[in-house]
């Protein structure tokens, strides 16, 4: 096999199922690979702001100078994004190689898409000469394949219901499994506000050093500015995260959290903290894209990161008209989703998506016309969300606003050429020149 693709193509045909919950097969060749890190770990869990939390903590020991290790899923437009080094992508070389690694040392072993990629880049991330690699979980928290790697400093993010079907119907059962990650001794940082008890009762139960927020560490902040306290260290007059929306503080101060939970390993200064906020960039996440008309992208697909799009776009002021481009998987919980943005979008450009998990486009016109209260709205299906894109995009004024929302393949399509730029009653076009 000669390209990373070639790769990706063979590790979709190696397993009967997408999805195989447990650690056995990854730990098994992960031992064969002598698979290690020689420095400390960040393992985030949780159902919404793992990314987020992830890119503030990279951004932020980026700051402080140590060499940074990334692995996050899944990718918008190319894999590499999975895998980054010292704030770079990953190369397509380094990654090749070590999928070679994992396939020499697995053998007879069955391996699923996500557990094969995942050992090929914490051998990557392990072979880079780190500092501190933060690793995020794909699924769960208990049986993802990141959790072969004991963690350092255990963050779980805010819990809600998502992939019910594999992680439980509840809260308290989805926060059992998130609380997985956890490790005795080390820090257990929690951001949830409100979180499952079954993380409380985990913590207490194997001993974990467990960081609650507005126990053990607090924000508050006006329209200007923030500030944290946390056990031994304040912050104050920090400036906003350049994460926009209304959940980054949250995100923020529980990576707050961890980094004074790990300052004797990782000693970060006050500017590195205030540089890294300012500078941290995360493609999809209530991104703006200023124009005519104005493009938000977001990978709101679960009605909690949904409910928190629609606050912020509440925020974002008054538009003539809401487009809302929108692609989602088949085992979503469409209505609610669909429910708390139909107040909002007044043209919807429902799109198919290149994955067999996929709803229709139809099939979300369909969900939207069972729930929607607005009788004055519009809609259309696509076949790509490009195609959605551009079709919103000769439809918009220039005082109009384009929502790409949903799946990460609804906004990687968008931005499979670049990030598109509008102009009113055209369609998008890329920033390539």
């Amino acid at each position: 096999m000669k390209t990373l693709d070639d790769w990706l193509a063979h590790c979709e045909q190696l397993h009967p199922t997408t999805i195989d919950m447990g650690l056995d097969r990854v730990r098994a060749v992960a031992q064969r690979m002598a698979l290690r890190f020689d420095c400390p770990v960040f393992t985030v869990a949780g159902t919404n702001g793992k990314g987020s939390t992830c890119a503030m903590l990279e951004a932020i020991l980026h700051q402080a100078g140590f060499r940074t290790g990334l692995f996050t899923s899944p990718h918008l437009v190319r894999f590499e994004e999975r895998c980054r080094i010292r704030g770079e992508n990953a190369n397509a070389a380094d990654l090749i190689a070590a999928f070679a690694r994992v396939e020499s040392a697995r053998a007879e072993i069955s391996l699923t898409y996500f557990e094969f990629t995942t050992l090929a880049i914490l051998s990557t991330l392990a072979r880079a000469g780190l500092d501190a690699v933060i690793l995020e979980v794909g699924l769960g928290g208990r049986l993802d394949a990141v959790n072969i790697i004991d963690t350092d400093c255990a963050i779980v993010t805010s819990i809600d219901i998502d992939h019910a079907e594999l992680l439980g119907d509840t809260r308290e059962k989805i926060g059992f499994e998130k609380a997985g990650i956890l490790r005795t001794g080390r820090p257990a940082i929690v951001s949830d506000p409100v979180p499952p008890q079954s993380i409380i009762d985990r913590a207490t139960e194997i001993g974990a050093d467990l960081w609650l927020l507005g126990r053990d560490f607090n924000y508050s902040g006006d329209k200007q500015q923030w500030a944290w306290a946390g056990r031994g260290r304040r912050y104050a007059g920090l400036a906003y995260p350049a994460l926009r929306g209304a959940n980054q503080l949250i995100n923020a101060s529980g990576v707050l959290a961890a980094l004074e939970a790990m300052r004797q390993q990782l000693p970060v200064t006050a500017q590195a903290v205030r540089n890294g906020l300012a500078l941290v960039d995360l493609p999809g996440r209530f991104q703006v894209v200023p124009g005519q008309p104005a493009l938000v992208l977001d990978v709101a697909h679960n009605p909690h990161s949904a409910a928190a799009l629609a606050l912020n776009l509440d925020a974002m002021g008054f538009y003539p008209t809401t487009h809302a481009v929108f692609g989602a998987m088949a085992d979503k919980d469409l209505a609610p989703m669909l429910q708390r943005m139909d107040p909002l979008v007044d043209r919807w450009y429902f799109t198919d998506l290149p994955t067999p998990r996929a709803a229709s486009g139809a099939a979300l016109q369909a969900a939207w016309r069972a729930v929607s209260q607005r009788r004055d709205a519009a809609s259309a299906v696509f076949p790509a969300p490009l195609d959605a894109l551009h079709a919103a995009a000769a439809q918009a004024g220039p005082a109009d606003r384009i929502v790409v929302f949903g799946s990460f393949y609804t906004v990687g399509g968008v931005l499979v050429h670049g990030t598109p730029r509008l102009q009113a009653g055209a369609p998008a076009h890329d920033t390539r020149g």
